[in-house]
């Protein structure tokens, strides 16, 4: 009888799904915390008031294991179009409410993510890969722009300025644009949103989210969190709206006349056809592109700050940052010392699960990433380069590979002035201040930058108009990292862009004289 039965269940059909269901790591008691991010084993990626998704099904994988996690019903071009008509409706109402009132919600938004750091930090380790210290701070990024917006939403408008004209005022008013499109990437899937959304919403605005497909998970819980604030204070849901979805959505972003600010984060090639398609309609977008920082150190500097910060510049999030050290350059008389206690602190970091606390490096996001990483190794290899640290695929599961030194090329070698989102570090000799100056400006890119020395001249040299390039200029400080009061940003094929402190605001308001 137990033969028949089981002969029986090989002919149903319906069983199958529910052994796929049972190997996602949502169903697994382990990963039981998913469940108080509301995620189970499929979840709507669309929300404009109420979740739903017609689209295709995606399932995103853990980077440390390749396991998949759960599953997001994309959003269908038919949810895009109804999800856009609810956010222009529920823009009516935010755009209505005083700015500190708005202000006031953006508080009570990130007091919620407070709530959750811990277990949507352990999200971003286990969906995108970075280990989780880096995953909490990136909430915890959210967390400081709400706080910053909170003030902002006080703070925001235009100066009276004299009129040339007997009894006549001459005022710079400014407004809410309206809706803005926010295409996020899959490095910093929770905090660039929050950049975006915080500052965008205490200024008026609506926002439409279309997160990364691979972190479309992260997308969906911190909607979540957000959507509950907005019920909360009966406020519409298409305030937040999100749209999971590939490169049909993102197009149809682009090319939406109905969209008032399309800010785009990704790569330098996307981010052109982005700004293209934008720009043949006349829109407004704002850039967060690609970045080839580099970091320069002199014969005078101290090699107690230099060796740490390097190593953190170049191996944080496993090279994956658009703030990353791709290119040191050492003085010559300095060179092979601080190229042989660079290795000696490679060889120290500590590399495992993403969750695990003692872990400071992890996986790359995907596998492809990994073919990336091989490809430019041989690139620099077969273009003169020696590989000092590293250069292998680490045999273990998920996509892992061993933060890389690379010694030996010119610096204008064609694999050091290519952005490849991986651990590797080309390290490059100099002689005088005005010729590295030089290239550190010669890359496409103009994001990061940063400089070691003790020389107060060179240092206002490096901050001025023939120093560095770059949207960031670090003084003995690496690259990666920011500060959400500065505007966050950079030059040349990095965009233009700035999101975050300072004016950036101004970026998400339009100007009436």
């Amino acid at each position: 009888m137990l033969g028949v039965r089981r002969a029986a269940a090989a002919l149903l059909p319906l069983r199958a799904p529910a052994a796929a269901m049972s190997s996602l790591l949502v169903s697994q008691p382990r990963y039981a915390w998913l469940r108080e991010l509301g995620l189970q084993e499929e979840n709507p990626g669309v929300y404009n008031g109420r979740w739903g998704g017609g689209g295709q099904v995606v399932t995103t994988y853990c980077p440390a294991n390749n396991e998949p996690i759960a599953s997001v019903r994309q959003a269908s071009l038919e949810d895009y179009e109804e999800t856009v008509k609810a956010a222009k409706e529920a823009w009516k109402v935010w755009a209505d409410i005083p700015a500190p009132k708005r202000g006031e919600i953006v508080r009570q938004i990130g007091d919620a993510l407070r709530q959750k750091i811990k277990v949507l930090g352990s999200l971003v380790s286990l969906e995108m890969g970075k280990i989780f210290v880096e995953g909490v701070g990136e909430v915890q990024e959210y967390v400081d722009v709400c706080d910053y917006a909170v003030g902002l939403s006080r703070m925001i408008g235009g100066p009276i300025l004299p009129s040339e004209r007997p009894g006549h005022a001459l005022i710079e008013q400014w407004n809410p644009v309206g809706l803005v499109g926010i295409i996020t990437a899959f490095n910093f899937p929770v905090a660039v949103y929050g950049w975006n959304s915080a500052i965008a919403m205490i200024c008026g605005n609506a926002c439409l989210w279309k997160g990364a497909p691979t972190t479309s998970l992260i997308s969906v819980a911190v909607t979540k969190i957000i959507a509950k604030v907005l019920e909360d204070n009966k406020l519409p849901g298409a305030i937040c709206s999100l749209v999971c979805g590939g490169a049909d959505i993102g197009t149809a972003m682009a090319r939406d006349e109905r969209m008032d600010l399309l800010s785009f984060t990704g790569s330098t090639k996307v981010g052109k056809q982005v700004a293209l398609m934008v720009q043949e309609r006349f829109g407004r977008s704002l850039l967060e592109l690609g970045g080839n920082n580099a970091i320069i150190v002199f014969e005078d500097a101290d090699l107690n700050l230099v060796i740490p910060s390097a190593l953190f510049a170049a191996v944080g999030t496993a090279g994956q940052r658009c703030t990353t050290a791709r290119r040191l350059f050492l003085h010559e008389s300095i060179h092979d010392e601080v190229v042989a206690k660079l290795a000696k602190a490679y060889a120290q970091v500590r590399i495992g699960d993403p969750w695990d606390s003692d872990t400071l490096y992890g996986p790359l996001h995907t596998k492809e990433a990994v073919k990336m990483f091989l490809d430019a190794i041989e690139q620099a290899k077969q273009q003169g380069g020696s590989v000092v640290y590293g250069g292998k695929v680490i045999n273990r599961p998920g996509n892992y590979v061993e933060p890389t030194i690379v010694t030996g090329l010119p610096h204008n070698a064609p694999i050091v002035h290519t952005e490849t989102f991986a651990p590797i570090l080309y390290v490059l000799k100099f002689k005088e201040e005005e010729e590295v100056f030089a290239w550190n400006n010669e890359v496409k890119q103009g994001l990061s930058s940063s400089i070691f020395t003790k020389d107060l001249g060179r240092i206002f040299r490096w901050l001025g108009p023939k120093g560095s390039d770059c949207g960031i200029v670090n003084v003995n400080i690496p690259t990666s990292g920011a500060e959400i009061g500065g505007a966050f940003g950079g030059e040349k094929h990095t965009g233009g862009g700035r999101e975050s402190g300072s004016d950036s605001w101004k970026l998400y308001m339009r100007r009436s004289t």
